[in-house]
């Protein structure tokens, strides 16, 4: 059974979403199963695509929803969030 599942994190990075995160996301996301998107003020597009998330030009406080498809979808989101919280404000 395929389920969908959604969480929203807010950027707190405040260089946002650059090139080291979004590769850190992506490289995080590409051993899952699901699909899975990162989501910016209605624009979405693949987490597992660093160029992708880059046109996202998502800034620090940005609020992305993460959605995942698939068997996996729970485990995904639920890593996903975790790294895109741990990021410091530095990052």
């Amino acid at each position: 059974m395929s389920e969908e599942v959604q969480a929203e994190v807010v950027l707190k990075n405040k260089y946002g979403l650059h090139a080291r995160p979004a590769t850190l996301i992506a490289q995080t996301a590409k051993p899952f199963r699901s699909t899975i998107s990162l989501e910016k003020d209605g624009t979405r597009v693949d987490a597992k695509s660093i160029f992708g998330m880059l046109t996202l030009a998502a800034e620090s406080g940005s609020r992305l929803i993460i959605t995942a498809r698939g068997e996996d979808a729970s485990e995904a989101v639920a890593r996903l969030s975790e790294v895109i919280e741990s990021f410091d404000v530095d990052d």
